[in-house]
């Protein structure tokens, strides 16, 4: 468990070398676990037109999903800042639409970790369960 952890977070350090943050300077890079075992990474890409800036547990989600994959284990989330980085609101309705049982490591660069689950960071998550006929797989 603990190797899989900071292999994640290695990841998502990596990847956040890669961000695109003209505007905010607040580079964040993830890393999310498939159940097939596969690592997805992702950074933030900001926009000029800031509506269209994507965060980094988006671009690893829209890379996994492109790639065939639907469940997800773990994500590990990275930046530098005053506290603790964690995923957004939007990222956090993104991921419960594939895996509300989601495992979050977050990290720092200075070395400050904290576990946590996508249920303790959304509960009561809108999922598929809301919508009729909402327990059909996709």
């Amino acid at each position: 468990m603990k190797e899989r952890e900071e292999e994640l977070i290695a990841r998502a350090a990596s990847a956040r070398e890669h961000a695109y943050a003209p505007y905010s300077g607040f580079r964040v890079g993830a890393a999310l676990l498939a159940a097939g075992g596969g690592v997805y990474d992702g950074c933030n890409v900001e926009n000029a037109s800031y509506g269209a800036t994507i965060c980094a547990e988006r671009v690893a989600a829209v890379k996994a999903v492109s790639a065939g994959e639907r469940r997800f284990l773990a994500l590990a989330v990275v930046a530098d800042g005053p506290s603790l980085p964690a995923p957004c609101g939007i990222c956090r309705q993104f991921l419960a639409e594939f895996g509300p049982e989601l495992e979050i490591y977050l990290a720092d660069l200075a070395g400050e970790r904290k576990r946590t689950t996508l249920g303790a960071l959304l509960p009561e998550a809108f999922t598929r369960a809301a919508l009729p006929g909402g327990d059909a797989g996709g």
